[in-house]
Order: structure tokens, then C-alpha cells, then sequence
């Protein structure tokens, strides 16, 4: 992926934070990021190493990332800067469990680099002989796509939904605001590396191009310095027979600790299409916003508060309807009668009262029927 200002759906072991309640008794909500959570951020990009380009342990950068969410929301920033960051708290402790963001168009201010994936077929009648060979060719086929980014989740919170909670909320919001983002959008997922951590793809191509190493160069373009991108890689389409067979084998497939966030995203109706990272050929799934599952399946229904809300079953999403006020969680329980039934707790940690409508989606796609 171009290493890039906007960051893949990488997630990776991480040293623990803050501890989670062992039964997670609070609800846990996702809401746009501010200006005061920037402690937060900073202690939780610590942990996400090399992987994730767009959420780097940097003060300045995180403090810029954060204006610019401001200006967005304030309809200030220009298509090229605006881009939404959330963050997922334990509504009573306030303690910050993760991070996620969207970018609202790539490429236009910086380039957005992938290689796309292409079949050339050589053939020769004489000799009775044809081939069919993968090519990769540099290309800017994504600009100006929306991006779902800086996926990262403090591993002490892992279970209890969290994870889903973190990837899904965005879609509702995606649902709630298309117009402010491009008709597609895209995820890059890490790509694979071996036991050692190296990528082979990057060992048989990208580092006899570069001449420096994966981590610098995932440095580097995480803080915009792209230039070098176009400056040193082949112009023409390389043919991936010429690579090793690690490397081959490696194009297009997710890190094994980045499955999890493949299948949530797979299961919102993102799909892998026919471009990959350039520097890990990890894969990047694509999908038109209006074909969304959030966008297609949402409900929009009025609260019912009562004290003997029953949350146990299915579990659902439910979002408040407002931009900069927008806030999620997860519940499980299904509405019921046209209305979502909450919990005091649940309400008061979304903020609304009786009456007030919210957007629900269930959390899981419904299992298609058998004839």
C-alpha cells in the first residue's frame, strides 16, 4: 500500500494498556476523537508498530490528525485534508480502548500509490506455445476513494465484541453521511510475513528499488514523504514469474493477524479487487458505498428507555443520528415493536432520551434462508 498518510486495517500484538472490565459490565461507545484525547491516542500508538503507517506514537502528527477532524466536522478543511478519527471508550471510566478512522478522499494532495494486478497472455502460433503471466503495475487507480484506516485495538479489551464494535461503527456512520465521503471506498489490509517478521514480497522486489529497509520506508510515507515512491520504483509493469516463489505467494494475502478485521469488513460487503500494497502486497478490499450493508439494512427507530430493558440475545448496533455528536455501541437484544428498547445505562451513555431515534443494525449479516 502506499505508505501512506491513511492507514491499512493492521492490527498486531501489542504490549497491554489500560485493563478492561473482565465481564465489560459498562457499555463501551464510539464517538469522533478530540483535542483532549491525545494522551490516549499517544499511549496507544506505542503499541501498534511498524504495521500501521497512519497511526504513528508522534505528538505533532496526532495533534494535526486531530485538527483536522475538527475543521472537517466545522466544514473547513478542503476535500484533500478531510478525514474523521474515532475512538472507543468505556463509557463510565472514560478509558480509551481503541482507535479507527476514515479518510474522506486519498490521493489528492498526496499520492496514493498500489500495484494493480494485471494477466498478460503471450502466445506464439509457430511454436504451438502460450503463456499466461501476472503483471504488477504501478498505479493511481484508487484516487480519490474514501478509506477505512488506523484500525487499532488495545489487546487487553479483545473479546466481548469490542473488535466488531470498533470496525462496524463506521459504517454506520458511512450510512449516516454518504454525502460527505466518494461513492467507494476501500480498506489496504497488511500483507504477509514469515515467522521473522520479514515480508517476503519486499525482500524480492521493494528493497532492490529502495535500497533501505521495510520499516524506514513504512516511516516515510507514514509522514507524507511519498516522493520517493515515484522517484525510484519501475515504471513499467514487472512481470511476477521474475520474482522468488515466496514472494509470489505472498501477493494478496492477509496477514494472519489481520483475518479477523478481514472478515468483519468482508462481512459490511468489501471484497478484494484487483490491487494489492506496494510494499507488502497486502490486499485492498473495495466496495461501493450504496452497497454497503449499513447502508441497505439500517433502521431508524425511536428509543423506548425502561428499567427492564432486556439486553440478551442477538446483539445489534445502535448509533445516535448526528455528525459531530455521533456516538455507537453495541447491545444485544432486538428491537422490538418498532422501537429499540434501552437500558438507563445504554441511553445515558449514548446520550439520548425517550422518543430520540437511532440507527440499528444488526451486528452480524442475517444467515440466508434454506429453501
Amino acid at each position: 500500500m502506499p505508505r501512506r498518510m491513511n492507514a491499512p486495517e493492521r492490527t498486531r500484538p501489542a504490549a497491554a494498556g489500560p485493563a478492561a472490565p473482565a465481564a465489560c459490565a459498562s457499555p463501551r461507545v464510539v464517538r469522533l476523537a478530540n483535542e483532549n484525547d491525545l494522551p490516549a491516542l499517544l499511549a496507544l500508538a506505542a503499541q501498534a508498530g511498524p504495521g500501521l503507517t497512519s497511526f504513528k506514537p508522534d505528538e505533532a502528527s496526532l495533534r494535526a490528525r486531530l485538527a483536522r477532524v475538527r475543521a472537517t466536522l466545522e466544514d473547513r478543511a478542503p476535500t484533500a485534508e478531510q478525514g474523521y478519527l474515532f475512538v472507543m471508550e468505556d463509557a463510565s471510566t472514560g478509558a480509551v480502548a481503541g482507535v479507527c478512522g476514515i479518510e474522506a478522499a486519498v490521493g489528492l494532495d498526496q499520492p496514493f500509490y498500489t500495484y494493480r494486478k494485471d494477466t498478460i497472455v503471450h502466445a506464439s502460433r509457430e511454436l504451438n506455445v502460450w503463456s499466461r503471466m501476472l503483471t504488477l503495475s504501478l498505479s493511481n487507480d484508487l484516487t480519490g476513494n474514501s478509506e477505512l484506516c488506523s484500525l487499532l485495538l488495545d489487546p487487553a479489551w479483545r473479546g466481548h465484541g469490542n473488535g466488531a464494535l470498533l470496525s462496524k461503527a463506521r459504517f454506520l456512520f458511512l450510512a449516516q453521511f454518504p454525502e460527505r465521503f466518494s461513492s467507494h471506498v476501500c480498506a489496504e489490509l497488511r500483507g504477509y510475513f514469515d515467522d521473522e517478521g520479514h515480508s517476503p514480497f519486499w525482500r524480492s522486489l521493494g528493497q532492490n528499488f529502495f535500497k533501505i529497509d521495510f520499516d524506514q520506508a513504512d516511516y516515510l510515507t507514514s509522514i507524507g514523504k511519498k516522493s520517493f515512491v515515484a522517484e525510484l520504483m519501475p515504471k513499467y509493469p514487472i512481470y511476477a514469474d521474475f520474482l522468488s516463489a515466496e514472494a509470489q505467494a505472498a501477493i494478496g494475502v492477509t496477514h494472519r493477524d489481520t483475518l479477523p478485521a478481514r472478515r468483519m469488513l468482508e462481512q459490511e460487503g468489501l471484497r478484494a479487487g484487483s490491487h494489492v500494497d506496494i510494499f507488502d502486497s497486502g490486499p485492498v478490499l473495495e466496495a461501493r458505498v450504496a452497497d454497503l450493508r449499513a447502508a441497505r439494512e439500517s433502521r431508524y427507530l425511536p428509543v423506548v428507555i425502561s428499567p427492564d430493558a432486556v439486553h440478551d440475545g442477538e446483539p445489534y448496533l445502535i448509533a445516535t443520528l448526528g455528525l459531530a455528536s455521533f456516538r455507537a455501541t453495541l447491545v444485544s437484544g432486538a428491537p422490538a415493536d418498532d422501537a429499540m428498547p434501552l437500558s438507563p445505562a445504554v441511553a445515558n451513555a449514548l446520550g439520548v432520551t425517550g422518543g430520540d431515534r437511532v440507527q440499528v443494525l444488526a451486528l452480524k449479516p442475517q444467515a440466508p434462508m434454506q429453501d
